[in-house]
């Protein structure tokens, strides 16, 4: 029996500093509702969506920066989101800067949230690769500085079962990184959510910028296909507090063809009926990770060839 996942792409446009957690779940709804009316089972919204970016920012007082975290999910900002999603049997899921404390410490984090048409949280991901710089660079035009005002999620890739089909999430710069689809694939993941914030600019390799939405889908779509599953890519485009960001969102089928993508870059969904079977002849087939794959082929083993030599890495093929 065919199965189908009918899928919004809830892009958004800029999100002013001084614009609230309220007035921005008021858009986030509205997206909810036209998704709706389109005939969608899940709406998918950026990276960090309930506030402007602030890591292009050098904050020196924590408290600055901790207004910018979610305490508890839903919250009080948070829970008309929730609430609508249930009146309208559509799940969502939600980027967001997370603040908890485990082990006594506390711990920040960018994270998403995986919602079912219940309006229950059935999965969470923390960003494992982040990117940009842990110290103020005054020669920047802006910062990027996830790496000072968030720790590397501890939860790894994981894989959950939702909407009829297994479930992956990534965060922006996770979807640069081959790794990331495969170790979602190895646990039987259909289909990939990744919410993302990317500058036009990139500071530290300005011969990038014209490439910049050329590789946005070149990682979606090479990732989509290697691994035989839907990627859904959200961004958070537009000028935002003077910084231009890529849009470019986008639903990927598992042949690596793009099947829906926003056309702006601002508030728009993109949407598509997916079939969710549709991922299972790459993966019998060309990406049959059983009878093709090689793992010990990446496992590099060091060797020291004598005292005073450089290391080496070498293969090691299993023995027969």
């Amino acid at each position: 029996m065919p199965r189908h996942l009918t899928v919004a792409a809830a892009q958004l446009g800029p999100i002013a500093r001084a614009e609230t957690r309220s007035q921005v779940v008021e858009r986030l709804i509205a997206h909810l509702r036209e998704a709706k009316r389109m005939g969608c089972d899940l709406a998918v919204f950026p990276e960090l969506a309930l506030t402007t970016f602030f890591p292009r920012w050098y904050f020196a007082d924590q408290a600055e920066i901790d207004a910018f975290f979610e305490v508890e999910m839903p919250g009080s900002a948070t829970r008309p989101l929730f609430d609508e999603a249930r009146r309208l049997g559509l799940g969502f899921c939600l980027g967001y800067a997370e603040l908890t404390q485990e082990e006594g410490k506390t711990k920040r984090f960018n994270s998403a949230i995986l919602v079912e048409k219940s309006g229950e949280i059935v999965g969470k991901y923390r960003k494992v690769h982040l990117p940009g710089h842990d110290a103020h660079e005054p020669w920047r035009r802006f910062q990027h500085l996830e790496k000072r005002y968030f720790d590397v999620g501890n939860y790894g890739f994981r894989v959950f079962s939702a909407f009829g089909t297994k479930i992956g999430m990534c965060i922006c710069n996770d979807r640069r990184w081959p790794e990331t689809y495969r170790s979602l694939a190895l646990q039987g993941a259909e289909m990939v959510l990744l919410g993302y914030n990317t500058p036009v600019h990139n500071p530290p390799a300005p011969d990038h910028d014209d490439l910049a939405l050329f590789h946005n889908a070149l990682v979606m779509q090479s990732g989509a296909y290697q691994n035989g599953m839907w990627v859904v890519g959200v961004a958070k485009g537009g000028d935002e507090e003077g910084v231009p960001a890529i849009a470019g969102s986008m639903i990927v089928a598992p042949s690596g063809v793009t099947v829906a993508a926003c056309r702006s870059d601002g508030d728009e969904l993109a949407v598509a009926r997916c079939d969710l079977d549709a991922g299972a002849s790459y993966r019998r087939t060309t990406f049959n990770f059983e009878r093709h794959r090689q793992p010990w082929a990446y496992e590099l083993v060091t060797q020291r060839k004598g005292i005073g030599e450089p290391v080496v890495k070498v293969y090691d093929p299993p023995k027969a």
